[in-house]
């Protein structure tokens, strides 16, 4: 049973709102028209809509792990045979929460005539533009169960990239929020003290000295002002990044950066040919792969020529040659394209490049973080070694005022 939430009219004319628990959507509007109510809008209304809304809060999302179980589960299922009606009746009682309460109305819509297309278009933050037009072509195909299994391994490998670079991420990120904690605290209780001391004992601090001890009287003083500055930053840079010219500079900025510029098109090329190559070898057409593509490469700058190259491909159909000329694509990867459109095995060899190259980029997050170590051990060394340089001077002066008595 489910909980559904409906807007009627009764036979004097008032509106009604309630809910009501029912099978289906189609039970449910038969229990509510023979109370002699018109309904005028009906939904199912998921289990985190049914808690109050402090608990609404905490309510768990629907993960990367339980979408990539949903659609292998019932890619296994259908494969065995199960219709697709009973396959989904059997995974709502796998499942908790929010996933639970999607299957349940996917099921429903399937009973009133819906595709599991269509279904699954309803929850965009869950299923994306990909997901459910891959969806679609297997359904018109016929081939669902197999554009399911593609799907799992599509959205396996998307995340274990995202998980290198997440890992290549953390470590320096670590480091410089170390050293951040680090450098306060010297400067916030350990040079105060040794100043102090040798102020006491009548000496004139070095040079180095003076300037670190600027900085430390600066965030004793002022702290909280710098960390209102620094808060005031940070959000006025996420909300500038996030306007289409912010966005667009900062991507800019990217592809001029020697490693990032590289990784972002090697990125770019992963995501445009996996994709591409998916969709085409799935049945969707190229003017609406082409549409979706373009949309999800994560650099704005690369979009935009992809979407230049996209709108030139559907006027002429040269797919190799457009590419090449957006300057993304290595010379490797046209050569592969270019022989996919010239002996009808395009979707093939768009997968072929996106593998190739995204063992390329797995093998550049790699190397990555094998070289951010030892140069985030030098940034500590130095940073962390002025500040004790600026601690020792006044120690050395005064031992030697000490031994001139």
């Amino acid at each position: 049973m489910a909980l559904y939430s409906y807007q009627a009219i009764s036979k004097d004319g008032k509106k009604i709102k309630g809910n009501i628990d029912a099978s289906s959507i189609g039970n449910a509007k038969d229990q509510l028209l023979k109370k002699g109510l018109y309904i005028t809008n009906i939904n199912l209304m998921s289990e985190a809509s049914q808690l109050p809304w402090y608990k609404r809060l905490f309510e768990k999302k629907v993960s990367i792990k339980d979408k990539i179980l949903f659609t292998k589960q019932l890619s296994v299922l259908l494969k065995s045979g199960v219709p697709l009606l009973q396959a989904l009746e059997l995974l709502t009682e796998q499942f908790e929460g929010r996933m639970k309460s999607i299957i349940v109305s996917l099921k429903d819509g399937i009973k009133e005539g819906q595709s599991l297309a269509d279904g699954l278009k309803k929850y965009p933050k869950v299923f994306d533009n990909i997901y459910v037009q891959l969806v679609r072509a297997g359904e018109a195909t016929g081939k669902l169960e197999i554009i399911l299994e593609r799907l799992t391994s599509y959205i396996e490998r998307k995340q274990e990239i995202q998980k290198k670079i997440r890992s290549a991420l953390s470590y320096p990120i670590t480091q410089l929020v170390l050293i951040g904690l680090v450098v306060i605290f010297l400067l916030t209780n350990v040079l105060p003290q040794i100043a102090q001391t040798f102020n006491q004992r009548g000496g004139k601090l070095p040079g180095p000295t003076r300037v670190v001890m600027a900085i430390s009287d600066a965030i004793r003083n002022y702290y909280l002002i710098w960390i209102g500055l620094i808060v005031t930053f940070i959000f006025a840079f996420r909300y500038w990044k996030s306007t289409p010219s912010g966005g667009r500079i900062i991507d800019s900025i990217k592809l001029r950066l020697p490693l990032i510029g590289y990784f972002s098109k090697t990125n770019a090329v992963v995501q445009f040919s996996r994709t591409l190559g998916m969709l085409v070898e799935s049945g969707v057409n190229l003017s609406e792969a082409l549409d979706i593509v373009v949309n999800i490469i994560d650099n704005k700058v690369l979009a935009s020529q992809l979407k230049e190259a996209r709108d030139k491909i559907i006027k002429e159909g040269k797919i190799a040659q457009f590419l090449k000329e957006t300057k993304i694509f290595p010379p490797i990867a046209i050569y592969l394209i270019n022989t996919g459109e010239q002996t009808g095995e395009l979707g093939f060899m768009l997968l072929t490049v996106a593998q190739n190259y995204e063992v390329e980029l797995s093998d550049l997050t790699d190397n990555l973080t094998k070289k951010i170590e030892p140069l985030m051990i030098v940034i500590m060394a130095l940073v962390v070694g002025s500040i004790i340089i600026a601690m020792v001077l006044p120690l050395v002066q005064m031992n030697q005022l000490i031994s001139g008595l």
